[in-house]
């Protein structure tokens, strides 16, 4: 279903950030980010000459995060290819103050804390948390692999499935609307965490 129609407008301001996750030959995982903004209409600057165009990036920066398979990150670059400002690729510089953090929740508050205000770039920052959910998706089929691993291992040890179920524990689980444990998502994938009400249909509302 489409937005409902907008009021009479105009563009005025562009931003697009793109992020792709790769497995790496080595193990590793690189999440790199890009995020540009554009403007419709020129606007004056004394840093890049007094005038930047229509279309002319106003901030185009691009971050790499390297991860391991726990989430960790062990490398960390960034570039600013363009900036309102001539300080600004300054900023890019801290962005490996993020090296031995591990992206799980409290992540976006431990990097704030090494690359936050003046230690680093807003824009950069910005691009954290995305960079988190992304990382997340990356690796999920290396979740599903190594899950499925260890299912085998233990039904080669006499495991029967409903042991096997009982012992796992979805990270999505109430991590959003549809993997609320009282969702039919939650019901079909892992009845044994179903907490939402048995009705006679067997289904749970949504």
């Amino acid at each position: 279903m489409p937005l409902s129609p907008p009021a009479e407008r105009q563009l005025a301001h562009r931003r697009d950030i793109e992020l792709l996750g790769y497995e790496r030959v080595d193990g590793l995982f690189d999440i790199e980010a890009h995020i540009r903004d554009t403007k419709t209409v020129g606007i004056a600057n004394i840093d890049r000459g007094g005038w930047i165009a229509p279309g002319e990036p106003l901030h185009d920066m691009v971050l790499r995060v390297t991860i391991d398979e726990t989430m960790t990150i062990v490398a960390c670059e960034a570039v600013t290819e363009h900036g309102p400002f001539a300080a600004c690729p300054g900023g890019a510089q801290h962005m490996g103050r993020l090296v031995g953090l591990t992206i799980k929740p409290g992540f976006l508050r431990e990097a704030n804390a090494r690359v936050g205000r003046i230690d680093g770039c807003t824009h950069l920052r910005e691009l954290l948390q995305q960079v988190g959910t992304t990382a997340f998706q990356t690796l999920w089929p290396v979740r599903v692999r190594r899950a499925e691993e260890r299912r085998r291992r233990l039904a080669a040890q006499g495991r029967s499935e409903a042991e096997i179920a009982s012992e796992a524990s979805p990270v999505l689980l109430n991590t959003c609307y549809a993997y609320a444990d009282t969702r039919e998502t939650v019901k079909r994938r892992w009845p044994h965490l179903y907490r939402g009400p048995k009705d006679t249909a067997g289904t749970a509302p949504d």
